[in-house]
């Protein structure tokens, strides 16, 4: 009886170990397949928003990709372009001249920029007042005719011509380069409005980030002209000698995207094509 019983409780407890071990199997397995089925679930996820993305992406890059290959976007941005790396910027050496030869103190030339600045703003409300209308080309034009009449004070100021003329040199200075400035910032307002006004919807932030990359780029390119320009006149802190060649130099190249204006459609304005 005594070892019947021995042998019951054994088994029982055996069978009890057997069920608990089994539990616990069975408990492991739920949780890995708990594990596997949210892991897949979490890379389907995943992968949607990776599609989403990818789509989008994709269709804003094919929607930039026609707008830029519009002939109305693109031709101008060609010959904006070449407006910069056709023209040595000489303003590094001419700042050189201001404040080494001309002693022209910092504070004055801050305040030639705050004139060129407020100068925009004036030509900002002028264009939105009596020049949205005129043709691109013909604003352009004119432009680039500024540019060089101001060069030429440029020019009459390391030629101390003003002097003869009991002229400041502040003065020249303010009508020369600060103009200048303004009326090259000036000539981008038409065609950004008009790109603006034809980019598809989505993507006006993109063309416009691209449009001062190639920009910038085209004057990181004009200054590296200028600074090879100076190199070959030999003019250098201290030698400013070869200076008015340089200017005169700059004056000419100023005309040079005048004749690639074709590039700019013919009946485009700042507010239609």
């Amino acid at each position: 009886m005594n070892g019947d019983s021995v042998e019951e409780e054994d088994f029982s407890v055996r069978k009890s170990k057997s069920k608990a071990s089994r539990r616990k199997k069975n408990q492991k397995k739920r949780k890995k397949r708990v594990a596997v089925t949210d892991k897949f679930q979490k890379r389907e996820k995943d992968g949607s928003l990776a599609s989403q993305w990818f789509l989008s992406l994709k269709v804003a890059t094919f929607a930039l990709f026609r707008a830029f290959h519009q002939p109305i976007i693109l031709r101008p941005m060609a010959w904006f372009f070449l407006a910069h790396v056709t023209v040595p910027n000489l303003s590094t050496v001419m700042f050189f001249y201001q404040t080494e030869f001309l002693k022209l103190e910092a504070s004055f030339l801050g305040t030639t920029r705050v004139v060129g600045w407020l100068s925009l703003m004036f030509g900002t409300y002028i264009y939105n007042r009596h020049l949205q209308k005129i043709k691109l080309r013909r604003i352009l034009m004119w432009a680039h005719v500024g540019v060089a009449f101001l060069q030429l004070l440029d020019l009459a100021l390391v030629s101390r011509l003003n002097v003869g003329f009991n002229i400041p040199d502040k003065i020249m200075v303010l009508c020369g380069s600060a103009l200048a400035d303004a009326i090259n910032q000036f000539k981008f307002m038409p065609f950004l409005i008009l790109s603006g006004q034809l980019c598809p919807p989505g993507i006006e932030g993109t063309l416009f980030a691209l449009f001062m990359s190639i920009n910038n780029f085209g004057s990181m390119v004009g200054s590296i002209l200028g600074a090879g320009l100076a190199s070959v006149l030999n003019i250098s802190s201290g030698s400013f000698h070869n200076l008015p060649l340089g200017i005169f130099i700059q004056i000419i190249c100023t005309f040079i995207p005048v004749a690639f204006l074709f590039l700019i459609p013919k009946e485009a304005t700042g507010i239609s094509a």
